[in-house]
């Protein structure tokens, strides 16, 4: 039911990349296809577009399963006072796809997001004749060299991709681990429409004095509150050296044991900070 709350409030949503993306494929998937795209080149150029009122919210991947955190996209939430309203997890399947008629040794080149080439950089040590290079979107790559015609060089992406832009997939899944799942947040500039009865999730973010055994004791008013703890990250504050921000998920039962655990924290964190209630899409 929260999804289709969200449906109804939101009509559009920034990307970053294009159509083909993986951002793309969660917009598509996440609203049924029922949403319009502002695609956008940065995650930065996108949280612009939302604060500005281009648009009704943005897709922002947040973590993955072979590579961790993305971390400058906490920091983005954080600074920018955003409000994560879901979440979805997508399997990333990613393909070698050039123009048709090539063989992977015709390939010099492989251009993609550095998210991307990180995740497949196995695959190519025994192809060391092959340059990779970071860029800026996987989808729009594909699209380039399709466009300009680009022989010698291929592109990592979706199967979209390769159908969109009529490039021949040369390799399927070359990502290190086969199991590669990114978590996405949908992210508003605030969280109004998704019922109590609905939220099992929450992101919260605080911070702590740097003394012995401080962070155990958030943790351990988190476990009495009888909160579920999936993820801890802590961020840097460029401004105070080592001294952290904590990022954490909690999931729970019940909507009571997550309002307890608020009051508790509130007193006991520094700038503690709700970014988001929502639905576990894990379950």
């Amino acid at each position: 039911m929260s999804r289709l709350f969200l449906w109804l409030m939101i009509k559009t949503v920034a990307i970053q990349g294009i159509k083909g993306s993986f951002h793309h494929l969660v917009a598509r998937d996440y609203f049924d296809g029922e949403v319009g795209l502002v695609e956008c080149m940065s995650f930065d150029r996108a949280v612009e577009h939302l604060m500005q009122k281009n648009c009704d919210a943005v897709i922002m991947a947040i973590e993955n399963s072979i590579v961790g955190s993305i971390i400058p996209n906490y920091a983005l939430i954080d600074q920018h006072e955003l409000h994560i309203v879901g979440e979805y997890y997508l399997d990333i399947q990613h393909n070698l796809m050039a123009l048709p008629g090539q063989g992977i040794d015709d390939i010099r080149e492989v251009y993609s997001h550095p998210m991307a080439l990180l995740q497949c950089k196995e695959f190519f040590r025994p192809y060391p004749h092959i340059k990779l290079v970071e860029d800026k979107d996987t989808a729009e790559v594909a699209q380039r060299i399709r466009a300009h015609e680009k022989s010698g060089v291929a592109a990592i992406g979706s199967t979209l991709a390769s159908e969109l832009f009529e490039l021949d997939i040369l390799a399927e899944s070359i990502q290190t681990i086969r199991h590669n799942e990114t978590r996405f947040v949908i992210l508003k500039r605030e969280n109004h429409e998704i019922p109590e009865s609905e939220i099992d999730k929450a992101s919260l973010k605080f911070e702590l004095d740097h003394k012995r055994g401080s962070l155990a004791t958030v943790l351990n008013v988190m476990s009495d509150c009888k909160l579920n703890l999936t993820k801890i990250q802590s961020l840097p504050k460029i401004e105070t050296p080592w001294k952290y921000a904590f990022f954490v998920d909690v999931t729970f039962d019940s909507y009571d044991d997550h309002i307890k655990a608020k009051s508790v924290l509130n007193i006991m964190a520094e700038h503690f900070k709700v970014l988001g209630e929502y639905k576990n899409a894990k379950q």
